[in-house]
């Protein structure tokens, strides 16, 4: 990757193309990819703001006007990881979707570097009392939202009954795969996320209505 300058000001007779905070893209994008790759390297610890510029390309005085800590950094990048790799799908079938949404949860937490990330967070989060709250109440309340989605939308179509508990329905699908990979170290096969799926549509409480 080339080095990447940001200039103090706007070289004479060229144009600024950052955004309305004054930063270029390709750099903001450089630093999040950057962080996400050292993490994975050298874990949270051994991630540092200089490391980060240096494999960015982009000077840390810079990198420190935009985000006062590593910390925020991997909070920036994992916000925009989340929303694009678990989103889950609308086929219109709920034990699709859901298959298809858990897998996803599954394969993000044990490979994808993002993943990492949040796991990285998440750890941290345990003797940080700050960045627990930021983490709850920003991407991981946004994460179950989207996880919900799924049932909202069998409600919706009248696939699930109205009273279903949707955030119960979640904890019972979702619990199981964060506590695989957080606790338990067990592998996450597609074969284990299926049967959660079926199990929980098979349960009196969250079965599908039948027309």
């Amino acid at each position: 990757m080339g080095e990447i300058t940001i200039p103090d000001e706007p070289a004479l007779g060229r144009r600024h193309h950052g955004n309305r905070h004054g930063r270029s893209e390709q750099a903001r994008h450089a630093v999040l990819n950057a962080a996400d790759d050292l993490l994975v390297e050298l874990g949270f610890a051994g991630l540092t703001m200089e490391k980060i510029a240096v494999r960015a390309g982009v000077a840390k005085q810079t990198i420190y006007r935009w985000w006062p800590s590593k910390v925020d950094i991997l909070l920036d990048a994992l916000g925009g990881d989340l929303a694009q790799e678990l989103t889950p799908p609308d086929h219109g079938d709920l034990r699709r979707d859901l298959r298809e949404h858990l897998a996803a949860v599954a394969e993000f937490l044990v490979t994808a570097d993002a993943g990492a990330v949040l796991r990285a967070l998440l750890g941290q989060a345990q003797h940080d009392p700050e960045l627990a709250d930021r983490l709850r109440a920003g991407h991981l309340s946004d994460q179950r939202a989207r996880d919900r989605l799924p049932f909202e939308r069998a409600v919706a179509r009248g696939e699930l009954a109205p009273g279903t508990d949707l955030d119960d329905a979640v904890e019972r699908l979702v619990g199981p795969v964060h506590y695989r990979v957080l606790v338990t170290g067990e592998p996450v096969p597609g074969s284990f996320t299926d049967a959660l799926v079926d199990r929980l549509l098979a349960s009196a409480d969250c079965s599908p209505v039948v027309p």
